[in-house]
């Protein structure tokens, strides 16, 4: 093990779970437990508690859980080793020497290491005469000098090597070059920069850390991708990074301004709007949200203004529904140039209209319900009698999704002006589609109720269960033996391999290890041996049901359950000579403590 248990033992009781959860989570109180919205799913109604009593937190709705180790390497997308050291910092507990080096956690450093000195290469290009190309082109875009240190902007010049050799010199190798995404292979073997005659722009996270790094044409007549990011890395991925955050976050704007390109940012940033920020060439996702929700309630989205634009405004407001964030949406107007409308974006705005009216515009922003109210509208002809028809049969389905009485009130009677009916009969469509659409989800959670084995299986596909009546009395063995291992003698009544699930067979296997070694069974001990996933598993096993009040039956129930399909097995696989054998194994193993045969034997 990478670390002794005794200093993990005092890091646990340094780091109470409430402390660390509360930082990143509103917590309210109720009895002897903490709730909250999950920071790991969108949702407005509290399913994600905290105890303290067993220094443990679980979602009922995404079916996360784990301890403060656990959590940490969740939230802030860590290792283990890497979340112990992060959770070590914050107690100012120093970390011991490791007994053995942990390759992963070491090539992690190396490569922050790496990125960060290559921001800093890139940087002095910049100022360099080979960075005058790039320099020619922050002043035609009217990037300030001061706003482009800011953001730690740099150049990578024409050469095929420079950063490459630069880095080489310091000691890194190709392949920690090439791991990081700043050197690719060629045809003939040989390693080359991956950015070459771009703008540089270092991507950082909340915590400062250079992550990797986006790269712009300078040279409109370059045949290469307009913008170049760092491929997916041990520390870099698209979907948990927003650009211009860790500067954003640190604005007294409140709210955060969200728009497309990394050019926006930086403008906008120099314009005062220093709230912005942008995701990494991709729409918002979900990991992307949860970061946001560390720093923010009130998210304004600022797309351009094309179809896709408008496309990547509807599927966040898809995403950030069932959140608390309030949502607003700034739609940039078309820009007339020689007789036609064209697209623009935020730069482009400040730029041609200026701050003023960028936040004039700003304040004008409309919700979310007011962007998906117009988009829908712009669908229909409302000056015949047959688009109003389906416009406010689409506008009730739309309207029936909002929960809120007086918010659908509102747009209901919107809706009816927009489409020239009045406001009742709209009222009675909303109505109608609303309880079609109860009636739908009452079917299909009936379905659900109907289908026990499929809702008992774990979410994660790759640890679904081939006999689901085996793996929940499996699953019971697991939870009697967290909750009341009294009721087990010195020897184990199942072997590993006796479990129909190989994780399940895992679990008990380690918890028994537990058992023996220090008589105390802690699933947040477990955290190094097993993935983030795979201890949601099993915290959700430990939580997800009541013990019976006979807990011996129950214990003798579940053994005769997992016995019956290990015989069934062995039958199938043709080891029917070894059922004797074995089943004298299972009547020794299960005899009590004093010598006698255990309760139903």
């Amino acid at each position: 093990m990478p670390f002794e248990q005794r200093f993990l033992d005092e890091l646990a009781a340094r780091s109470d779970i409430v402390d660390v959860v509360g930082s990143y989570v509103t917590l309210t109180r109720r009895g002897s437990e903490y709730w909250g919205c999950c920071p790991f799913h969108s949702e407005k109604t509290p399913s994600f508690h905290v105890r303290p009593d067993q220094q443990m937190y679980y979602c009922f709705g995404c079916k996360k859980g784990g301890g403060v180790i656990n959590f940490t390497m969740e939230i802030e997308n860590l290792s283990f080793p890497d979340a112990v050291r992060f959770l070590a910092r914050r107690a100012n507990l120093p970390v011991p020497e490791e007994t053995q080096d942990d390759g992963a956690s070491r090539l992690r450093s190396r490569l922050l290491s790496l990125n960060r000195d290559a921001a800093r290469f890139y940087y002095e290009q910049l100022h360099s005469p080979r960075g005058e190309a790039v320099l020619a082109y922050l002043r035609e875009r009217k990037i300030s000098q001061r706003n482009a240190t800011n953001f730690g902007l740099g150049a990578a010049s024409a050469e095929w090597d420079g950063l490459l050799t630069a880095m080489l010199e310091k000691g890194y190798t190709r392949a920690e070059l090439i791991a990081a995404g700043l050197a690719v292979n060629g045809k003939s073997g040989a390693a080359y920069d991956k950015f070459r005659n771009r703008l540089i722009f270092p991507i950082i996270d909340v915590r400062g850390d250079v992550l990797g790094f986006g790269g712009r044409i300078i040279d409109k007549n370059d045949p290469g991708a307009k913008y170049m990011n760092t491929p997916e890395t041990v520390i870099y991925s698209k979907r948990r990074v927003l650009y211009g955050l860790n500067l954003a976050k640190k604005s007294k704007r409140g709210a955060i301004l969200l728009v497309e390109g990394n050019i926006d940012v930086v403008m906008l940033h120099q314009a005062g709007f220093d709230n912005a920020c942008a995701s990494m060439g991709t729409a918002l996702t979900q990991e992307q949200v949860q970061l946001l929700s560390r720093y923010t309630k009130e998210l304004i989205l600022c797309y351009d203004n094309d179809e896709a634009g408008k496309a990547a405004t509807q599927k966040a407001l898809s995403l950030l529904k069932n959140t608390d964030f309030n949502v607003r949406v700034l739609e940039l107007p078309k820009r007339l140039v020689d007789g036609q409308y064209v697209k623009q974006d935020a730069d482009d705005f400040i730029k041609y209209q200026g701050a003023e009216a960028f936040e004039h515009l700003l304040s004008g922003s409309g919700s979310g319900m007011d962007f998906q109210m117009a988009q829908l509208a712009r669908q229909f002809d409302l000056t015949g009698d047959r688009g109003r028809v389906e416009y406010a049969a689409a506008a009730a389905e739309l309207l029936a999704g909002v929960p809120g009485a007086v918010e659908r009130e509102i747009y209901t009677v919107r809706a009816a002006e927009a489409a020239g009916i009045s406001p009742d009969a709209l009222k009675q469509e909303v109505s109608r589609a609303a309880s079609r659409k109860a009636r739908k989800d009452r079917r299909e959670q009936r379905r659900r109720d109907l289908r026990p084995a499929a809702a008992a299986q774990p979410r994660d596909r790759s640890m679904r269960y081939e006999n689901t009546k085996s793996a929940m009395a499996e699953q019971d063995i697991i939870r009697l033996l967290v909750y009341d291992d009294s009721l087990f003698g010195a020897d184990p009544p199942l072997r590993e391999d006796d479990f129909s699930s190989p994780l399940l067979g895992r679990f008990f296997a380690a918890l028994w290890a537990q058992r023996q070694e220090g008589g105390k069974i802690d699933v947040n001990a477990l955290s190094e041996r097993f993935t983030t996933d795979e201890i949601s598993h099993l915290v959700s096993i430990t939580q997800s049901a009541r013990l019976q009040s006979n807990r011996e039956k129950m214990l003798q129930d579940c053994l005769a359950t997992i016995r019956e399909a290990v015989r069934k097995r062995s039958i199938a696989n043709g080891d029917e000579d070894v059922l004797l054998s074995a089943y004298k194994k299972y009547t020794k193993h299960t005899e009590n403590r004093d010598g006698g045969p255990t309760h139903g034997e």
